[in-house]
């Protein structure tokens, strides 16, 4: 059995949801249909985590082996104003402790923006994070997790800012079309 695992925030845990209608659930199932038996995906989302505390529990969930690691940290500090260079700093080192345990491993980043409405450079530096990241650690790259997502009513639970069951499986579909490639 080859482990995906999913380390993300409230969008992987699939907040206000059950567990079977978040994306790493979805993909699970998008696995089973492709014929992919041997994968299996692990949900390592945990509501209100940001690119700081991931470095501090990255390593509980790599005791496990791990073929592909997608990491989906980072909203929370965009939502919270923490300057770029720390967040860049953060994924960097959960990058390098994944590397580190797992050589092999596969390495996907969810990228993330913040609206362009909130004022001066943060938004533009913020969204330039994860695409100079993904180029530096050559690695596969989601360029926003959220797309087609943040701001649709309808795809969202009712506090506008987590996706509902249909925007999870938008998701997973921005997952899986770069997570297929890697399998």
């Amino acid at each position: 059995m080859k482990n995906i695992l999913i380390f993300g925030n409230s969008l992987t845990a699939g907040y206000g949801l059950p567990a079977a209608q978040a994306y790493p659930a979805l993909i699970q199932e998008m696995l089973r249909q492709e014929g992919y038996d041997d994968y299996h995906v692990i949900n390592a989302g945990l509501s209100g985590d940001t690119t700081a505390g991931g470095v501090h529990r990255v390593e509980h969930w790599l005791r496990e082996p791990v073929a592909i690691f997608i990491l989906a940290l980072g909203a929370n500090d965009g939502l919270r104003g923490i300057p770029t260079r720390e967040t860049t700093q953060n994924l960097q080192e959960i990058i390098d402790k994944v590397r580190r345990t797992h050589p092999d491993v596969k390495i996907v980043l969810s990228g993330m923006e913040i609206p362009d409405i909130v004022p001066g450079r943060y938004a533009a530096e913020y969204r330039k994070l994860f695409r100079e990241l993904a180029l530096k650690n050559n690695i596969s790259f989601i360029p926003f997790l959220l797309e087609g997502v943040v701001g649709v009513r309808h795809l969202n639970l009712p506090d506008g800012v987590h996706p509902n069951a249909e925007g999870q499986k938008i998701l997973a579909q921005h997952t899986w079309g770069v997570l297929k490639s890697l399998l």
